[in-house]
């Protein structure tokens, strides 16, 4: 078995569990293929030798690895989804971050996991991703997929953006906020969560648009279907605003108009036997829990 690991520089308290995983795969034969600029920062971590194959690109990978193991938070997860692409390789993720709704392999206690998934005792779960474009520009080089969410920023802190939404062509509304977030059910759980948007579970057909410090109060959130195409035009005192795409973020000119849509191929998650969506829910949000006790 071929295992892709994706990682980004961490802090020093890890470092015992990244060599730890290491060394169980090597004992466990598997042919490790490790991200370059990870590697590189791996050799200055460890005393001992190592040496393992490289990997850059997309197309390095697509075809020829059979997982891939993210090394991080949900954020360095996302990362990597953008070197998956619609290559179709499973992914999962070792939790070195806080919340973890992605990546959600104990670090302390990956092993009865990873044994689960060498031995593939796991369900694979199709997560929808959103595409952004433009007739005007190349946006994010061709790489304008996310996982979690697609949102525009005000570029500065001077003044509210106006946001001109259309749905399949029909006049939406026009948002006067900070910015506006597009989410899939995966992000719903982040960003569009800590501006009051729905919790929506995966697989539901549902993207959510979520304002960011609407300045109508009567401005809410709304679910909308997947299979919509959303339209938006930015109005900005600056004539600029950001889009950000999951991690990636451009400065763009109010004169690009955005189709957001969803992506024609989704990311295969990995599901461990003892993992759900609502035990997620349950350990990360605490539901259930009498916090005072805490």
């Amino acid at each position: 078995m071929r295992i892709a690991i994706y990682g980004r520089e961490f802090q020093p308290s890890v470092i015992t569990h990244v060599k730890h995983l290491f060394e169980y795969l090597v004992d466990k034969h598997i042919e490790i293929w490790v991200y370059e600029p990870f590697h590189k920062f791996l050799i200055t971590q460890f005393e001992c030798d190592f040496n393992f194959l490289t990997y850059n690109t997309y197309q390095e990978i697509k075809g020829c690895i059979h997982i891939m193991l993210s090394l991080g938070g949900d954020g360095t997860m996302l990362s990597a989804v953008s070197l998956i692409k619609d290559s179709g390789i499973p992914i999962a993720g070792m939790n070195f971050g806080r919340l973890g709704f992605l990546a959600s392999i104990n670090k302390n206690d990956f092993e009865d996991s990873l044994d689960d998934i060498l031995n593939q005792r796991y369900s694979i779960q199709k997560r929808v991703l959103l595409s952004v474009e433009s007739e005007q520009t190349n946006l994010f080089q061709g790489n304008h997929y996310a996982l979690n969410d697609i949102t525009v920023f005000r570029y500065d802190s001077s003044a509210m953006i106006t946001v001109n939404a259309r749905i399949n062509g029909e006049w939406l509304n026009s948002y006067w906020a900070d910015g506006l977030i597009i989410a899939t059910p995966t992000g719903s759980t982040a960003y569009s969560l800590s501006c009051g948007g729905p919790i929506i579970m995966p697989e539901s057909g549902n993207f959510v648009i979520t304002p960011i410090s609407p300045h109508n109060l009567n401005v809410r959130p709304i679910v909308i279907s997947n299979q919509f195409t959303l339209e938006l035009e930015i109005e900005s005192r600056s004539n600029q605003y950001i889009l950000s795409c999951d991690s990636k973020n451009e400065s763009i000119d109010t004169s690009i108009k955005l189709t957001i849509k969803q992506a024609p191929f989704t990311i295969n998650l990995i599901r461990l036997p003892h993992e759900s969506f609502f035990s997620t829910l349950r350990e990360k949000l605490l539901w259930g829990i009498d916090v005072r006790n805490y």
